[in-house]
Parts: C-alpha cells; structure tokens; sequence
C-alpha cells in the first residue's frame, strides 16, 4: 500500500469510501453491497459463508466459564427443535447479555419472552443496540456468552414458541 493517504490513479480501492460503505451497511441494516464502475467493482458483504456444522471447532473448557458447544447444550432446556425459533443477530458485534457488568441478564433459559422483550445488546461501531424478541415463547438455549464477538445472522437464542 502507498504511504500517500489521498487514492492514487490507477488504485482500485479507496479505504476511506471503504469505510463508509461499512457504515451505510451497518446504519441501513444491509446483508451485502455490490458496486461497479468502469471496470472497477467493490462487494461488502456481512456474514460469513455457510460452513458445515461437522467442520464447526468447539472451544475446549478451561473452567472459566467458557464452555464447549457440546457443553452448553447440557445447560439447554429440552425442547422439540421442530418448533423451535431463533433469534438471530441482526449485526456484526460484540454480544451482550445485560445493559452493564453488574445487571442481570436481559433474559435467561426458562424466561417467556413476547415480540417486545429485550433480549441482548449488540454493540457494533461503538452503538450499543437493543435487540427485540420479535417472537413469542420461551427461552430454550442461550447460544452467544457475554462479550462474544457475532456474526450477521448467528443464532443467538432458541424459542420454543408459546
């Protein structure tokens, strides 16, 4: 890359515009942006792609309270995964389950919840996002730990619908 911060003829990419087209992704909620001109193109897109849950690493435990993927579902409340919905993250961010360090979670397994309900902060460009239910149930599984960073579109809870 050129030390010179001002785009160079003949440089394809502008990280400034870069950038902005970053947060017109984040401020408008938009899954992808794909622009051309001339024979230049630039595609954003959020998420990653889908990889095969068998290929998925688990985190092994080390006792302080981060849990394998197989761990936490020995903490999930049995539930018919037929019916079941997920709440998805709506952003790229950092995972919150209370307002601070010393609230309550937002939410917990057992809790009924309604389309209202508060279930999580996502943080992303120093925002700091409530995140709704939008569905009616109960929590099954929590599937985000506080502070985890997530993707557009992970599950972060499993509602056993009402």
């Amino acid at each position: 890359m050129s030390s010179n911060p001002a785009p160079v003829p003949g440089d394809v990419f502008d990280v400034r515009k870069v950038r902005k087209f970053i947060q017109l992704m984040n401020e408008h909620d938009l899954a992808e942006i794909d622009l051309r001109q001339g024979d230049q193109r630039i595609r954003l897109r959020r998420g990653p792609e889908p990889v095969p849950v068998a290929a998925m690493p688990t985190m092994p435990s080390s006792g302080t309270g981060t849990a394998s993927i197989g761990e936490r579902k020995a903490t999930e409340a049995p539930v018919d995964d037929n019916k079941a919905t997920y709440i998805r993250s709506p952003m790229v961010g950092t995972f919150y389950s209370a307002a601070n360090p010393d609230s309550p979670p937002f939410v917990k397994v057992g809790d009924h919840i309604g389309p209202d309900t508060t279930v999580c902060i996502i943080e992303a460009m120093k925002v700091f996002n409530e995140i709704p239910a939008e569905c009616a149930g109960r929590i099954a599984a929590v599937m985000a730990q506080n502070g985890d960073a997530i993707e557009f579109n992970q599950p972060l809870f499993r509602v056993e619908p009402d």
